[in-house]
């Protein structure tokens, strides 16, 4: 949370910079966010490897601050206050091997991943006469885990994420197509089983945007 907090001050600081007008606005969007992991058993007794993938369909919103220099080049950063989830799921396990009943590998497990506090730098730079311009910026933004485990817990992780896309402009109005790729995680739960999860995510986002 704290290099969260630090990438909105960075940005707002790098913007009022800039010699041009502040625009502000907000913007929808829609889209599917595209995701796969495999989770890796850390007991002696079990070594296994799930793998699991989710295309999650997802509508959005941002709040965004932007300013356009003198060469038609736009710099600016947004910010989505609501989580887009990655995706969920649940197993039931039983074990009747064991020795001893309390040590039984048992239990109903579920869990849950999202993106949360998505901030993007971005830069909007025009081709043509027509408004249209190229997009590319950096995303910023945490992986906020669920689950209901019987002795462990994995914490949430910040990652960062590289976006590309087209947009066209008219007026204060905008509307944007555009690739996002997250890097990779890995993350071990703390407490009872050392488990360990890696996945990966990306994301393609359709984006109209009005400006003030």
């Amino acid at each position: 949370m704290k290099k969260i907090l630090g990438v909105i001050i960075a940005s707002f600081l790098l913007i009022s910079t800039a010699k041009a007008e502040m625009t502000y606005g907000f913007g929808l969007m829609t889209g599917q966010v595209s995701s796969s992991g495999t989770e890796t058993e850390g007991t002696a007794a079990d070594t296994s490897v799930r793998s699991k993938s989710f295309d999650e369909f997802f509508l959005g919103a941002d709040i965004f601050a932007e300013k356009e220099l003198v060469n038609g080049v736009s710099i600016g950063v947004s910010y989505v206050p609501v989580d887009v989830e990655l995706g969920s799921g649940k197993r039931t396990d039983s074990s009747a091997g064991a020795d001893d009943t309390s040590e039984a590998d048992t239990g109903t497990r579920s869990a849950s991943a999202d993106l949360s506090n998505l901030i993007t730098l971005y830069g909007n730079f025009p081709f043509g006469d027509n408004g249209a311009y190229g997009l590319a910026g950096m995303h910023f933004v945490t992986v906020s885990t669920s689950e209901t485990l019987p002795n462990s817990s994995y914490s949430d992780e910040d990652i960062y994420g590289a976006l590309i896309g087209i947009g066209k402009k008219t007026g204060k109005s905008k509307i944007e197509l555009f690739y996002s790729d997250f890097e990779d995680i890995s993350i071990s739960s703390s407490g009872g089983n050392t488990n360990k999860v890696t996945a990966d995510a990306d994301a393609l986002t359709l984006r109209l945007s009005l400006g003030f």
